[in-house]
Parts: structure tokens; C-alpha cells; sequence
């Protein structure tokens, strides 16, 4: 029984294991690229980095520990129920309750890491959250700042640069133009040739500033304005609540309560300022149940996964996701229900633990004495099975039907025609397989990641009681870009999966034995994900696009926000058309523009010398509107003032005046800010040569640009790296091939991910950071192929 013990755990754990990680790193990919782009804006240091990963990793295995638990067990016991070696078990002695027993040891051993992580890893690691992003939070202010880019998360001051330089332990920032808006009618003007940046603590940024001059005018008096210059000064300046950077989630305060902490406020006789008790008992009552999560799975999962008889795998994966999705589903249900109140917290955190311990005994029950439901899900993965197989049959039959040709017939009659020698009915064979094999796997992921923005979603939904109709259209907009994101790991695993299962068969041996070099055999999959990487970029050009739009619109209807618009007429500062070589510099400032009129309110243009970045005119009017007749702009009840050092050179108020010099026309004053995968390649690119001439930032931009031409493309370098590596697993399984698989998505997305980063902060080309991954793995997988034995 010892052997036997040994062998259950061994193949339920390798299952967990594999799928823990799978359910781990789906998470991990919402943050990965924000945390690389630290690393490259050497805004923290490697370790800080290695930090955040391991503060992020607890909240993550809270989640994901039940869940690797459940799909060791279906898995793990399916595969042995596909085999009759459950039947063969069974027939030696051992009983239903053994298997629960065996199990068990690994539910036992998965709670108590699971009560480890919640109750002493995780308030901790949310504690060093919150500590580092404080301590991250000024240097991450002056990194952030973009040359030619607006940058207004200061608090009351409005920044733009010319140019960044790195610098040791700080920032060099050139032509600095810094304007202090604590009175948003007069704003002060601050300009700097250049500007050495440190972090002076926490809360503040020290801006040392050379060779510059200040402009100050009375709020009520346009007649007085002071200029100074200097040669050098200090400004500090304060970072403001920044944007949350993503380290961790909205809730990590009460998160890194300990549980002492939460003990005592979850018993207050009265809320808290600012949080009801009743959300203290909440989270109490959480970091219990979802460790506890394990047993009561382990319970649905033993009966269901033995009882799997013929489906094998395919009834466990199924099962999986199901069970997944209704365990998260009634506990996401069940806590927002007892946030408003409707019931009370102990209820509505354990409420889906004791429905399915409830249902896990009488599937216990019924496993040793036989039952309907069983009867029920055993017969499950065979009629997936034979759905599968009836809809692959079905089309030859029904093109037999249609004029008694089948594929052969098909084949024969194109060759024949074109006078080529492909497809051959192997290389039919090959796609058929890899083609079942990748539809499968999209499925698969397609799935998981609508159950993980379903759980996302769920409290916004009982919240703002949004229509399920609505859920719906989100979701199945959602689809989309669910498909063009996971295309690329999906031919990964398809052709992993695929070149595996033909290994381990032999049949990779008898095609080579018949004089068919490995070149041959695997071409037709190369060239049906070229054909999937080309559709996928056609893909992303013509519909992509226009579900993304779709998609967010109704997020934003989900989560009971005012509709996004994409016009930005409150756009209240922008730079001027670029000129040609000593043209002055300008820069538009006005509080508000009405682009249905073509009419400014208190607008003010500053132009500066290009060489030295100094003020030399500044333009103020109460009011400015569009004269088609003469196609310029009007500047109304206002003044013009020109400077020399500082000193004003000129001052010349006016009731009504054309400056002719001023060519900028009222569309250019409207930007539509739209992200890049709400655009095709050829908007995406003219909205960049818009942008540019406004002096907006566009490296990241720019990136996306190239991105979509290279990710496309990623799938057919995956399908060529994974050839070699499933060739080499030999006899190990489809497993080895998800894990291999698993592992090198790891590694792309990683890689991926820091060159992304390195190109938005101009680090790289953006060319660079968006083709050099294909590049990389592309050369890796072809010098592994060629290596192979052929």
C-alpha cells in the first residue's frame, strides 16, 4: 500500500504543482510590466524589484493554493481512471475512503501552508508593501517625468522638458519650463536651462536648477510683472498622492492588519471611521476559509475525478474549470452580500465552503454505493469525446455527402491541379492533430481568463447591480482580446502537445524510417502558424479595434463610471506646431477651449529661444476665437509682453489683434486620447505624427506601433522553439510538455516585458524593444532545430 500511496501523491502533486504555477503566473501577468519598467527607469534597485515579486507572491497563493489542489486531484485521478489503473486499485483491496485518505495528505499539507501564508506571509508581505512604496514614491516621481510630454502629478505645478540625460543617483533634465498653478488665472512661470533632480525625502523631489529666470504678474493687475534670473537655485517640490504604482491592491491596508490587530477591531461594539467593523470580520473570517478551501474541494474532487473513468484528462480539465468557477463564484457572491449587509460575515465567507462540503459528502456518499450523479459526471468525458470526434467526422461525411469527395479526394485534386506535393495525407494527418490540439488549448485559456475578470467583476456587478445582459456583451467582447493575447502561448503548448504525443507513439520514428527528414515532417505546422500569425495580425487590423472599443465601453458601464470619452478639449496645456530651425518655441496654456466654437478663455503663449529655452514673449487674452475670414485666431482684451535677460522689453495691451506668426488651427487643439489597441496599425501610426508635433510623448506609443508586427509574429517563433523541446521529451508525456511550456511563456513574457519597458523610457529604439524578443527566441528555437537529429 506504501508503493501505491507514493504513486497517487506523485501524480496528483506533479498535476498541482504544474497547475499552481499556471494559475500564479496568469496572475502575475497583470503587474509584470509595470514592475520591469522599474528596473529599466532604475527607479529600484534589483532588489527592490526581487521585493515587490515576493510581496506580490502571498496574495497570489491564497487564491491559487485551493485551486492547484483541485486540479492535482481531477487531474492526477483522472489520468489514472483512463488508465484502469483506479480499476485495477480498486480490484486489489482498496476502497473509495483510501483514496480520500491518500489524498488527503496532500489537502492537509496544502491548509496548512495555505494557513501559513494568510495568516503570517501575507499581512506582512501587504506591511512591506506599503513600506516600500513609500519609500520608492519621490524617485519614482522624477523617473516618470518624459521629455516633451506635460507632466502635472505635482502638486500644483505643471512640468515640461526638452530632454533627460541619466545621471548617477539622479536625473538631468534640460530646458525646463515649470509653471506653478496654485492661482490657475496667473500661473507662475519657472524656466531653467538645466536641472539636476534627487529625491529629498518621501514626500518631496529637489530640483537644482541652472541658468533660468522667473515670471510672476499680479492677479489683478496686468501692468505689474516681476522678472527675475539666476545662475542657480534650489526648488523642492512636492510629489502629491501619486498614482497608485500597482505594487499592490486598493484594499492592502486592512490586508496588513495582523491577525492580533484584526482580532481586536473586528469585535469593536461600533464602526470605525472610515471602515465598518463588519469589514474586519470579513477579512478575519477569509484568512480562514480560504485555506480550508482545500478540504472541502479535495472532497468534491476525489468522487469526481476516480468516477471519470473514460474521459480521462479531458473530463478533469473540464471539471476543473467548472468547479473553479462556481467555488470562486459563490465566494466572491457570498462576500459582497455580506459587505452590504445582506448577510452576516461568517455566512457569506464560508457559505461556498459549506455548500460544498455538503456536496462533496454525498458524492463520497454515492462513490462507495453508486449514484445518479456519478453515473452522470462518469459519462462526461466520453461524450466529449464523441462530440469531438462526431464534429471532425462530420465534415468529411458531409462533404462525401455533398459530391462523394473526402479529404484524400481533396487533397489529391489540389495537388493535381497546382501541381505541387503539398499537403500529402501525412502532412494532413499533422495539421489535423495540431489543429485539435491548439483549438482545445485556446479554449482552455480563453476559459480561465473570463473566470478571472468574471471574479474581478463580480462585486462591481452585485454592487451596481449591473443586468446580466450587460455582463454578457462584456464578456463576449472580451473574447477578442482574450484570443489575440493568448494565441501565441496556445501554439506553444498545441505544438508541445502534439510533436510530444507523436514522439511518445513512435510515430515521429516510423515517418523518419520511411526517408521523410524532420524538416518535412514538421513543416506543414510551421506553415499553418504562419498562416495564424498573418490572420492574427489582420486580426488586430480590421476587428480587433473596434471589440476593444466596444468591450471598454461596457466596463466602464459595469463598474458605474461616467462613459470615457475619447476628445480631450480640457486639455489645458500644449505645445506648438514644430518650425523649422530658430523658429521659437510654443507653448499654449488656457483654462477652457470650446471646440464646437473654435473659442479660447483666458489663454495665454508663451514663446521661448529654441537655443537657450528663455522666455522672450509671452502672449495673454481674455478670450480668443477662430476668424475663418481671415484664418487666424482673434486674441481678445489682453496683452503682449517681450523680454531681453531680465528685463521686459515691450508691453502692449490690446482690445482686439492678430498675431499672424500663430498658424495653429482649432482641430489642432482637440487630441483624441485613445489607447493603441483601440486602433488599427495605420490609425495607431497617424495618431503618433499627431501627437508628435504637439509635443506629447509617444515612446510608448511607438512601441505598440511596432509591436503589432512583431507579436503576430511570435507565434510562429514559439511553434519553431517548442518543436526541438518537445522532440526531446520523449516518452514523458504531454505533461512535461505544459510544464516545458509553461516555462518558456515564463520566460518570454518576462523578457518581453523588460524590453517593453526599456523602450518607454527611451532606454531602446522603440524597433528594438519591440522585435528584439522575436529575435531572441527566434534564433534560439532555430538553432535548436537545426541541431536536432533529422
Amino acid at each position: 500500500m506504501r508503493i501505491l500511496t507514493r504513486y497517487i501523491l506523485r501524480e496528483v502533486i506533479s498535476h498541482a504543482l504544474l497547475g499552481g504555477a499556471l494559475f500564479t503566473f496568469v496572475l502575475f501577468m497583470r503587474d509584470l510590466g509595470h514592475i520591469l519598467e522599474l528596473v529599466v527607469r532604475d527607479s529600484a534597485s534589483l532588489t527592490d524589484v526581487l521585493r515587490i515579486f515576493a510581496y506580490l507572491l502571498p496574495n497570489f497563493l491564497i487564491v491559487t493554493i485551493p485551486m492547484a489542489v483541485l486540479v492535482g486531484i481531477l487531474l492526477g485521478l483522472s489520468r489514472l481512471a483512463a488508465d484502469s489503473e483506479i480499476t485495477a486499485m480498486r480490484a486489489s483491496g482498496m476502497g473509495a475512503l483510501d483514496f480520500v485518505r491518500i489524498v488527503s495528505i496532500v489537502s492537509a499539507v496544502a491548509v496548512g501552508l495555505g494557513l501559513f501564508n494568510s495568516l503570517y506571509l501575507a499581512p506582512r508581505s501587504a506591511a512591506a508593501t506599503l513600506a516600500l512604496e513609500a519609500s520608492l514614491s519621490s524617485s519614482q516621481a522624477s523617473f516618470e517625468v518624459q521629455p516633451r510630454v506635460f507632466y502635472e502629478d505635482f502638486r500644483n505645478y505643471v512640468l515640461y522638458i526638452q530632454d533627460v540625460r541619466p545621471a548617477s543617483g539622479a536625473a538631468l533634465w534640460r530646458h525646463v519650463f515649470l509653471a506653478d498653478i496654485t492661482q490657475p488665472a496667473n500661473p507662475n512661470i519657472t524656466t531653467a536651462d538645466e536641472a539636476v533632480v534627487v529625491g529629498n525625502d518621501a514626500q518631496t523631489i529637489r530640483l537644482h536648477l541652472l541658468n533660468g529666470g522667473q515670471h510672476q504678474t499680479a492677479p489683478n493687475d496686468p501692468n505689474q510683472y516681476n522678472i527675475s534670473t539666476f545662475l542657480s537655485t534650489d526648488l523642492p517640490i512636492a510629489t502629491g498622492s501619486q498614482e497608485d504604482p500597482r505594487l499592490g491592491r486598493s484594499d492592502t491596508p486592512i490586508l496588513a492588519l495582523p491577525l492580533t490587530e484584526l482580532w481586536r477591531l473586528r469585535n469593536s461594539s461600533s464602526d470605525l471611521p472610515g471602515q465598518p467593523a463588519r469589514i474586519y470580520r470579513i477579512e478575519f473570517n477569509k484568512r480562514f476559509s480560504y485555506p480550508f478551501a482545500c478540504l472541502v474541494l479535495m472532497l468534491v474532487g476525489v468522487p469526481l475525478g476516480i468516477s471519470s473513468k473514460r474521459g480521462g484528462k479531458s473530463t478533469g480539465f473540464v471539471l476543473t474549470i467548472v468547479l473553479v468557477f462556481i467555488y470562486y463564484f459563490l465566494s466572491s457572491l457570498g462576500v459582497a452580500f455580506a459587505k452590504t449587509g445582506k448577510l452576516s460575515p461568517f455566512l457569506g465567507v464560508w457559505g461556498a465552503n459549506l455548500i460544498f462540503a455538503a456536496f462533496g459528502a454525498i458524492l463520497l456518499y454515492q462513490m462507495s454505493r453508486g449514484g445518479i450523479a456519478l453515473g452522470l459526471f462518469s459519462s462526461l468525458g466520453a461524450s466529449l469525446d464523441k462530440l469531438l470526434a462526431r464534429f471532425t467526422r462530420g465534415r468529411q461525411l458531409a462533404a462525401a455527402g455533398n459530391g462523394n469527395l473526402d479529404i484524400a479526394t481533396i487533397l489529391r485534386r489540389f495537388r493535381s491541379t497546382f501541381r505541387v506535393q503539398f499537403p500529402l495525407l501525412l502532412d494532413d494527418y499533422v495539421m489535423r492533430e495540431y489543429a485539435t490540439n491548439f483549438a482545445l488549448v485556446v479554449f482552455s485559456f480563453s476559459t480561465l481568463f473570463i473566470i478571472f475578470t468574471f471574479f474581478e467583476l463580480i462585486g462591481d456587478i452585485i454592487r451596481n447591480r449591473t443586468p446580466l445582459v450587460t455582463v454578457g456583451d462584456y464578456l463576449i467582447n472580451l473574447i477578442p482580446y482574450i484570443l489575440y493575447n493568448v494565441t501565441p502561448l496556445c501554439a506553444l503548448v498545441a505544438v508541445l502537445v502534439t510533436f510530444g504525443t507523436l514522439s511518445r507513439s513512435s510515430e515521429i520514428t516510423a515517418m523518419k524510417a520511411t526517408g521523410i527528414s524532420l524538416y518535412r515532417i514538421v513543416s506543414p505546422i510551421l506553415i499553418t502558424t504562419l498562416l495564424i500569425s498573418i490572420g492574427l495580425f489582420a486580426f488586430d487590423e480590421f476587428y480587433l479595434p473596434a471589440a476593444n472599443r466596444r468591450q471598454e465601453a461596457l466596463r466602464y458601464t459595469i463598474k458605474a463610471k461616467p462613459a470615457r470619452t475619447f476628445l480631450r478639449p480640457d486639455r489645458q496645456w500644449i505645445s506648438g506646431q514644430g518650425g523649422p530651425s530658430g523658429t521659437p518655441m510654443r507653448i499654449f496654456y488656457y483654462q477652457f477651449y470650446d471646440p464646437n466654437k473654435e473659442v479660447f478663455a483666458n489663454l495665454t503663449v508663451f514663446e521661448f529661444d529654441p537655443a537657450t529655452f528663455t522666455l522672450h514673449r509671452r502672449i495673454f487674452a481674455a478670450s480668443a476665437h477662430w476668424n475663418e475670414h481671415i484664418n487666424r485666431w482673434a486674441f481678445e482684451n489682453g496683452w503682449e509682453r517681450t523680454f531681453s535677460g531680465d528685463t521686459i522689453a515691450s508691453y502692449q495691451p490690446f482690445t482686439l489683434t492678430t498675431f499672424p506668426e500663430i498658424r495653429e488651427q482649432p482641430g489642432y487643439f482637440v487630441k483624441e486620447d485613445r489607447p493603441s489597441q483601440e486602433m488599427s496599425y495605420n490609425e495607431l501610426s497617424s495618431y503618433i505624427a499627431d501627437l508628435k508635433q504637439s509635443g506629447f510623448d509617444t515612446k510608448r506609443l511607438s512601441v505598440q506601433l511596432n509591436r503589432k508586427l512583431a507579436y503576430p509574429l511570435i507565434t510562429l517563433v514559439m511553434a519553431i522553439l517548442a518543436i526541438p523541446f518537445s522532440l526531446s521529451m520523449g516518452k514523458r508525456g504531454s505533461l512535461a510538455g505544459i510544464a516545458t511550456a509553461i516555462g518558456l511563456a515564463i520566460a518570454y513574457w518576462v523578457i518581453d516585458g523588460l524590453f517593453q519597458a526599456m523602450g518607454n523610457v527611451n532606454t531602446l529604439p522603440a524597433i528594438l524593444a519591440a522585435w528584439t524578443p522575436d529575435l531572441l527566441f527566434g534564433i534560439a528555437g532555430t538553432y535548436l532545430l537545426l541541431r536536432s537529429s533529422t
